[in-house]
């Protein structure tokens, strides 16, 4: 059974990597599509942005229409959609028709998510659900950090259609093997539609939403800028940035293992969730004050990766167990709040840059971490008074 568990939630991992990495890949490849279809950058950014804001629209509504389908039959249905959006972006021409061969399979993005966090937490006992998630979201982290590398070799040593049919090549892979390795999963007991959204009547869910969208915003808000500020501010070369990125984005994978186990610890895991943001503001603090020291830089750099990779875990974690009832819309609404969350950091930091310049924007990121700690502590402190409206334990 173990050994099952174990090929499961690795197929789980290797779908979730597919996915996150057709949608950041293309990040490193953004030159050469403007390039092909004759268009600007910006317009060329269209390729990440809307698949975003998909992701965020479908995030608690697509879960909810297919709970009570197989399990199994919708990853075949949301991988086969990937793989057949990425042939047709490897084979057109026409800029129209790769943003629509893009957004269509974001649309989908959050209910493989969805049921790949929830499958991995059912196939263990509930208190190594944490850590069997963790095992997933490598995944996440590994489409994060080497989506972007990989694409850009791919395109700079062969062509750039040759890293457009390198998303293909993973999807297909995940969507092969979940047909010959995942048996059948039928939902056990189907929650209504009625009874999946009565969640929304938690104050602690919205409590543990607005959390997630502030710690997102604090994480991905500076992470958006985190180049330039080490090209502006810490006057690094851009093959020592990109040595860096790939440094934190490994340390990623780390805080993803880490936070997995101190999550499964039970009555550790509420006071994790407050020091993260903690923590964190104290690094951003650090970045302020030796931003222009290149060997302070490169070594808190290895522990903020740590902290980078430990957000995802715990912002799944504070959203799915602020709604254990029905785990797929709450994995749901955990990836629209994470999007969400990104939007709004990026779009914070950018205007504090703008207004204030580059090294001030981890005092937007020290901003949403104080409204995210605003948020945590209600849920910790006062769970009792906020478990539904009208409602007491």
């Amino acid at each position: 059974m173990k050994e099952k568990n174990n090929l499961l939630i690795f197929i789980l991992t290797i779908g979730v990597f597919g996915i996150i990495n057709t949608e950041m890949g293309v990040l490193g490849i953004l030159p050469l599509l403007a390039e092909k279809f004759s268009i600007s950058i910006a317009q060329a950014g269209l390729l990440v942005s809307l698949f975003a804001l998909a992701v965020a629209a479908a995030g608690p509504v697509m879960p909810l229409l297919f709970a009570g389908i197989d399990r199994k039959r919708v990853m075949l249905l949301v991988l086969s959609v990937f793989v057949l959006g990425n042939l047709i972006s490897v084979f057109t021409d026409n800029f129209a028709v790769m943003l629509l061969a893009r957004v269509v399979p974001a649309i989908f993005h959050p209910v493989y998510c969805s049921l790949a966090f929830s499958v991995a937490a059912a196939s263990v006992s509930p208190e190594a659900a944490p850590r069997a998630v963790a095992k997933v979201i490598v995944g996440v982290s590994a489409g994060m950090v080497l989506g972007v590398p990989v694409s850009s070799f791919i395109a700079g040593s062969f062509s750039l259609t040759a890293a457009m049919a390198g998303f293909t090549v993973v999807n297909t892979a995940a969507l092969i093997t979940t047909w010959l390795y995942i048996p059948s999963l039928p939902v056990a007991a189907r929650l209504s539609y009625g009874q999946q959204l009565r969640v929304l009547k938690k104050p602690v869910l919205w409590f543990s939403i607005a959390a997630v969208v502030f710690m997102n915003g604090a994480v991905f808000g500076v992470f958006g800028y985190f180049s330039g500020y080490l090209t502006n501010i810490t006057a690094f070369s851009w093959n020592t940035v990109s040595l860096i990125l790939l440094v934190y984005g490994l340390m990623n994978i780390v805080g993803n293992f880490i936070a997995g186990r101190m999550l499964s610890a039970g009555a550790s895991a509420d006071k994790l969730v407050i020091i993260f943001p903690v923590t964190l503001g104290i690094v951003y603090a650090a970045f302020f004050w030796s931003g222009t020291s290149a060997l302070a830089m490169a070594l808190i750099t290895l522990l903020w990766g740590v902290l980078g990779g430990m957000n995802a875990n715990i912002n799944q974690y504070w959203i799915t167990t602020a709604a254990p009832e029905a785990p797929d819309f709450a994995n749901g609404l955990f990836l629209t709040a994470a999007n969400l969350g990104t939007a709004l950091g990026s779009a914070v930091c950018g205007i504090v840059i703008a207004h204030m310049g580059m090294q001030y924007m981890m005092w937007g990121g020290i901003v949403f971490l104080i409204l995210c700690l605003a948020m945590i502590i209600p849920r910790v402190y006062r769970s009792d008074e906020y478990v539904c409206l009208g409602e007491s334990k």
